[in-house]
């Protein structure tokens, strides 16, 4: 089984959009991972003309745009669980003209980590959690009348206190009850966190349908096959359950640099793909 791949572009955010794209495509990615934030200080609100031009760099590079990521960062002071309600509002908005970014790209997926934009305060923390609710039940609304899939990802606790476990997401997705929201796994935060390995816990959750999406890290932050994380069990988990969503290559520590880091993570996935075959 051949998975669909994407590079998250941050990782090579040093070139410019339709750079990055060629250099995906030389190096045998089937698509990237967008972050919005490098496109503009204000993503959401592209102009269709650039919309247009980003999409048309990934398709004449031969790539597909497969989703968004790193939702919140730009622009700055967005917040689900801020006390100001102008705050939060905005926040929607963001979120809500994203995920319509996300489906004008022709991309399937957002995945919402955005550690900082969610965190809970000590004071009122169950009225915060409450209104982040709110903000996703908004997204997962967004993104069914779009066609996409909007991800709650869980994050490891040092970079949140707030959704840390597949467990948690998979809660909160199931009790706002929208077919637009959904969870996924991303391998580092897992190790990280999860009492259980990314495969095992990626063979208890893709038969309940809630996990839709999949970024592979090693938990060092580097990219798979540059740390001690092994990652032929989680293509294995993947393929038994007849996974077809994409997988993210998502590191944040390059080593020695973004594009060498990004050849070495396709070159050692698509070499454990051909040894379980």
């Amino acid at each position: 089984m051949r998975f669909r791949l994407a590079l998250c572009n941050e990782v090579v955010r040093g070139l410019d959009f339709p750079a990055q794209c060629a250099l995906a495509a030389s190096l045998g990615y089937d698509g990237i991972e967008l972050a919005p934030f490098t496109l503009s200080d204000a993503p959401h609100e592209l102009s269709g003309e650039r919309v247009v031009a980003v999409r048309r760099a990934a398709e004449q590079a031969g790539v597909t745009i497969a989703g968004l990521h790193w939702l919140l960062i730009r622009p700055e002071g967005l917040s689900l669980t801020d006390a100001d309600p102008a705050v939060r509002a905005r926040t929607i908005e963001v979120m809500r003209r994203l995920v319509g970014l996300c489906a004008e790209l022709g991309g399937s997926y957002l995945v919402h980590g955005s550690p900082a934009q969610r965190m809970l305060p000590e004071a009122g923390a169950a009225q915060a959690r409450g209104w982040a609710i709110e903000a996703f039940t908004a997204a997962g609304e967004a993104a069914m009348q779009a066609g996409v899939t909007y991800c709650v990802e869980p994050l490891a606790r040092r970079e949140t206190n707030f959704i840390n476990t597949v467990t948690e997401a998979a809660a909160l997705v199931r009790d706002i009850g929208l077919p637009g929201l959904r969870t996924m796994l991303d391998t580092s935060a897992a190790a990280l966190t999860e009492t259980a390995s990314a495969a095992a816990l990626l063979a208890e959750w893709l038969p309940t349908g809630l996990i839709a999406h999949v970024q592979v890290n090693d938990r060092n932050r580097r990219g798979p096959g540059q740390g001690e994380d092994r990652f032929g069990p989680v293509l294995r988990a993947l393929q038994e359950h007849a996974y077809d969503g994409w997988v993210g290559v998502e590191p944040f520590d390059y080593l020695p640099d973004g594009p060498c880091c990004a050849a070495r993570a396709i070159g050692y996935l698509r070499g454990l793909e051909e040894a379980q075959t």
